[in-house]
């Protein structure tokens, strides 16, 4: 997974609000408490939300379970000369050497634990590495967006150098959504095309389900919000935000 596509990652995700989900998660962690220290980002892909917060003064950790994403962040940290520590570590397993003030995940990262047991797993490492009053803020895609919004859906897209097929089922069974990407990436100096093939697999969570595993592990969902991470969450939320508090 990720292997080739994150050669592709930022040009096909050009469209995802990063300023706009970073200001709403800065101010937050400030109105809270969190203006200064460390915070590790969960699933941190190419790195684009991690540069942002160690540009706003924070001392950045970057975990993901994808080596050529990190390879890509940092290629973004050589540019920038930021000090982000970025570790190849899966979520679930994460090993860090000292507690931080907040964990932070998003674009729907921690979608990708497909099982009770592996969010379970990651919230007892919340709960071990996250200082006591600390927050974990994480989003979700929800049901409702994957049945409705993106299940059994096919997108295409094109242009002159990346073009890609994106096949979507949802499993309603198993809250489990399959995406089928087939991509075409230009060669540089090239007429040629590289074809790029891989599955991915994200599920749906209620936020009972979660309520319940966080409470197993000794933490409080403080609050929940919509995309805008201003209105609660209702039935037709494609995205929803957890704060959590350690």
């Amino acid at each position: 997974m990720y292997e080739g596509f994150a050669n592709v990652y930022d040009h096909m995700m050009n469209h995802i609000p990063y300023d706009e989900w970073f200001e709403k998660l800065l101010q937050y962690l400030q109105n809270h408490g969190v203006t200064e220290g460390r915070i590790c980002e969960l699933g941190c892909g190419t790195g684009v939300m991690t540069e942002k917060f160690a540009a706003a003064g924070y001392s950045m950790i970057g975990l993901d379970k994808s080596e050529d994403m990190l390879a890509l962040a940092r290629q973004k940290q050589e540019e920038s000369g930021s000090r982000i520590l970025y570790l190849h570590q899966n979520m679930e397993e994460m090993e860090l050497d000292a507690p931080v003030d907040a964990m932070i995940s998003v674009c729907d990262s921690v979608n990708y634990l497909l099982q009770e047991d592996l969010m379970n797993a990651l919230f007892a490492r919340v709960k071990k590495y996250v200082k006591p009053g600390g927050y974990f803020i994480f989003d979700l895609k929800t049901a409702y967006c994957y049945r409705n919004i993106i299940g059994n859906q096919t997108w295409v897209e094109q242009d002159e150098e990346v073009s890609y097929i994106w096949e979507n089922y949802f499993y309603e069974d198993q809250d489990i959504n399959e995406y089928m990407l087939t991509i075409f990436k230009k060669q540089p100096d090239s007429d040629l095309y590289e074809r790029i093939e891989e599955a991915h697999y994200q599920r749906a969570y209620s936020i009972d389900c979660l309520r319940e595993l966080l409470a197993d592990n000794g933490l409080s969902m403080e609050e929940c919000f919509d995309a805008d991470m201003v209105h609660r969450p209702n039935e037709t939320s494609e995205r929803i935000y957890l704060i959590v508090r350690v």
